[in-house]
């Protein structure tokens, strides 16, 4: 009984660790971007027109997405996906180059 409830509850916590619109793959993704462009700016590596540029790159991919969902009854087709992911690949580089190429303010 007690195992059990530990069980229940750690994957009650894993469950809520993560936040509740990462629900598929790629918003997980778009997620973990959004928080590397935060931490970019904040630490100051990121200038506040990087971070503006990068926060409206999420905001495209983002619409992409729901756009795609909202077409094909809730589920993302496999030639939207694809589209998808070659976005995020293409912000992932770009976040990666802004925290990369030095402190900026």
């Amino acid at each position: 009984m007690k195992k059990s409830l530990i069980v229940a509850l750690a994957g009650l916590l894993v469950a809520t660790a993560m936040p509740a619109q990462a629900q598929s793959r790629s918003d997980h993704r778009q997620w973990r971007q959004q928080e590397r462009i935060e931490r970019g700016y904040h630490t100051g590596r990121i200038s506040p027109r990087e971070a503006a540029r990068l926060d409206r790159q999420q905001r495209r991919i983002d619409r992409i997405e729901r756009r795609a969902r909202y077409y094909n009854n809730g589920r993302v087709d496999p030639r939207s996906a694809r589209e998808i992911e070659r976005l995020q690949d293409r912000a992932n580089r770009d976040i990666r180059r802004a925290n990369r190429n030095g402190p900026r303010w």
